[in-house]
């Protein structure tokens, strides 16, 4: 059955044009919404649906999501609303909607559970879903904002380097499992000299059957130190304003590169430097009620790499080798209260207060002050 397509521009006639817009003159097609569409992007295929202003049916099919598929169906159409959820293939989709002229919304699935508890789940039903919340109640859906190509490509590297040192630490995890098994322990020792010293404690009788693994985690850490020279290079050269987040004591290349990338290199994108606490998804959850206040664990939100890096750089702030500072003594005065979980909630605490600072010596260019408001004392002559 071959696929349904909207009329183009050319083609569309005056009155069939009104219906998509809602009866708006034709002049004012290219800056109002003519139609509202629903994609349920797939891997090969995306189902859609395209619902008029009033949210009467208009058309529904399917589309290679591919440029050229994506390209036969919506270049040279009237300027529509298109509604995507967000996942794998939305970055480029995205893009490649907006260069058509499209109004194009990129939902959070979490603002979604219409779609994820559905009792009816298909692709033509969530295309369907996604083009009556669009059309009715726009509102409802949270944007999610793409980062550009250029700092989607930057990504790669450090997405490339964290699937590297998953794999080495499941290795490892793996190969001291299969040691204790037998009654004896590998030496402790950090992960990068893993492989030279496993050996020497590796017993005998298991060293043909380990021997090939330690050679893959040797491997795998030489092309993790690379992946650290290519890191430091770009933030020491491409980035050099990220230098005062670098100021911070226990916040590294790969952090600050990190963060500078997936806030698209634009420390003017928020505001307020408190929200990254919630962009980031290290705000805890509230489900208040009257008098009823909850105590939840934090939501998780946003980028899953970016909370563990600075949940890494805080367990080094509030370790033995942190330099004191007002957020360390903050941060440590926390552990001594709220029982035996008091130390995992200071941790989460101090990283979210460390990516807002991050952001607030990024966004004005300043150094940071161990001690802010106590003037340093003057040396002797």
């Amino acid at each position: 059955m071959p696929t349904k397509t909207f009329p183009t521009k050319k083609e569309a006639t005056i009155k069939s044009i009104h219906q998509l817009s809602g009866d708006l003159p034709v002049a004012a097609l290219h800056s109002e919404i003519a139609a509202v569409i629903g994609i349920d992007l797939g891997d090969k295929k995306s189902a859609y649906c395209a619902l008029d202003a009033n949210g009467s049916d208009l058309d529904e099919g399917v589309v290679s999501t591919t440029d050229r598929g994506l390209r036969m169906a919506f270049e040279g159409k009237v300027r529509m609303r298109i509604a995507t959820e967000c996942g794998t293939h939305s970055p480029w989709v995205n893009r490649l909607l907006q260069e058509l002229g499209h109004d194009v919304i990129v939902v959070n699935p979490r603002r979604l559970r219409l779609i994820a508890e559905s009792n009816r789940k298909n692709d033509k039903a969530d295309a369907r879903t996604l083009a009556t919340v669009a059309q009715a109640a726009p509102g409802l859906l949270k944007r999610v904002h793409h980062r550009s190509e250029h700092a989607q490509l930057e990504l790669a590297t450090i997405k490339a380097r964290d699937t590297a040192v998953q794999a080495r630490s499941r290795m490892v995890a793996a190969m001291r499992g299969i040691v204790k098994s037998t009654g004896a322990r590998l030496t402790v020792c950090s992960t990068g000299a893993f492989a030279k010293k496993a050996l020497e404690s590796c017993p005998a009788t298991l060293r043909d059957a380990l021997t090939p693994l330690l050679r893959i985690i040797e491997q795998l850490t030489v092309e993790i130190r690379k992946y650290d020279r290519v890191i430091e290079h770009k933030i020491n050269d491409e980035y050099p304003e990220a230098a005062s987040i670098l100021s911070i004591p226990g916040v590294g290349s790969l952090t600050a590169l990190t963060f500078v990338l997936l806030l698209d290199n634009d420390p003017n994108r928020f505001s307020k430097s408190r929200d990254l606490g919630c962009y980031f998804g290290l705000q805890p959850k509230q489900q208040d009620s009257g008098t009823f206040v909850s105590q939840l664990g934090i939501t998780k939100a946003g980028d899953q790499l970016m909370r563990s890096l600075a949940v890494q750089c805080s367990h080094f702030m509030l370790g033995r080798f942190g330099r004191d500072s007002a957020l360390r003594q903050w941060g440590l005065s926390l552990c001594l209260r709220g029982g035996g979980n008091a130390k995992k909630r200071a941790v989460i605490a101090v990283a979210r207060k460390l990516l807002i600072l991050m952001h607030k010596l990024w966004k004005t260019q300043t150094a940071f002050v161990p001690f802010p408001g106590i003037k340093p004392v003057p040396h002797a002559a």
